[in-house]
Formats: structure tokens, C-alpha cells, sequence
């Protein structure tokens, strides 16, 4: 019953705009950085996802992979701002959220620096999308706004994990992990 919840939950996230950086206002403020990663499937399962694939590596990963995350996705951001633009972003992003659903899914354990390479390649690009929308004049606040709203991301992800110490429970995150690559795939899709 539990793996059917978490399913329609997932789901019911599309509802949101399927990637949150289209028909979106250009990012002006503290708040709109808040809003922006709370705005869209991709951004709520990918970011949750890391903090769930950390825990269930464990160790070093549940700091170290979040932490990367966040400043891989400021450098991102940097770079869009700064004038540099790469094609696929949204497909990366939508990838991003298929791999780390399948990467928790499996229960995959990673070693900490090749966990962390992979979190710093998907979040470079989450960072791009939202350096594509910053408006220039306001880009300090809005950094700090998106980056605080990914770390409150991450600590719902790595709250699950730890909250959940049975095998029943463990198989029901293992579930949302797939669920959510079948989202991932569902936004490529759409």
C-alpha cells in the first residue's frame, strides 16, 4: 500500500510543470530561489534522490555527496551566468533524475568520489538551468535561495533513509527509486 502512495505521490508531481525551467519568470529574488527547485518534478525527485542514494551508501557519501551537489549546481549556475550556454541541459536533467531513481532503486553503493563525480556532473547542469533565468542584477539572493531549497531537498532525502530502518522500509525507498526513474523517463517523454 505504501509503494503504491509513494507512486501516485511521484506522479502527481507532474502535475508541476514536467521541467521547471520553462514558462518560468527570470529568478530575481531570495524567495524565487526558494520557490524555483520546489517548482518542478525534476528538481523534487533529483535532489531527494541524492540524499536517499547517500544514505544508503552511507558513511562520508551522506556529507559529502549533498555538499558536491550544491556546489557543483553553484557552479552550474555560474556559468550559465556568465554567458555559457550547452545544449541538452534539460535532457541531462531529466537523465539525472532517471539515473539517481535506478542508482537508489539498485541500491547501488558507490565509492565516495565516483558517487561525487556523478552528483557534480547532474547538478552542474541543474545549476545551468537556473543560471539561464537569473536576472543579472539579483544573482547573489537567488543563488542562495535555490541552494538553500536543494539542501532542504537533500535533507528530506537523507531523513527518509535514515527514518526508515526496517527491510520492508528499505524496499518501499529501493520502490520510489524506481518510481522515480520511471518519472525521469515519463519527462523525457513529455
Amino acid at each position: 500500500m505504501r509503494l503504491v502512495l509513494i507512486c501516485i505521490m511521484l506522479s502527481e508531481a507532474l502535475i508541476l510543470p514536467a521541467c521547471a525551467h520553462t514558462g518560468v519568470g527570470p529568478g530575481n529574488s531570495f524567495s524565487s530561489g526558494v520557490a524555483h527547485p520546489l517548482s518542478g518534478a525534476d528538481h523534487l525527485i533529483a535532489m531527494t534522490m541524492v540524499g536517499l542514494w547517500s544514505v544508503f551508501t552511507g558513511g562520508r557519501a551522506v556529507v559529502v555527496w549533498p555538499a558536491t551537489f550544491v556546489a557543483a549546481m553553484l557552479g552550474g549556475f555560474a556559468a550559465a551566468s556568465s554567458g555559457l550556454q550547452i545544449v541538452f541541459v534539460e535532457q541531462a536533467i531529466c537523465w539525472s533524475v532517471v539515473l539517481l531513481g535506478v542508482l537508489v532503486a539498485l541500491g547501488v553503493r558507490a565509492p565516495v568520489a565516483l558517487g561525487a563525480v556523478i552528483v557534480g556532473l547532474f547538478a552542474f547542469f541543474h545549476g545551468h538551468a537556473h543560471g539561464t533565468e537569473a536576472a543579472a542584477a539579483r544573482l547573489v539572493p537567488y543563488a542562495a535561495g535555490f541552494a538553500l531549497a536543494t539542501s532542504a531537498l537533500h535533507a528530506v532525502g537523507i531523513g527518509a533513509g535514515f527514518c526508515v530502518r526496517s527491510l520492508v522500509g528499505r524496499l518501499l525507498l529501493r520502490a520510489a527509486g524506481g518510481c522515480a526513474a520511471v518519472v525521469g523517463l515519463s519527462l523525457l517523454g513529455g
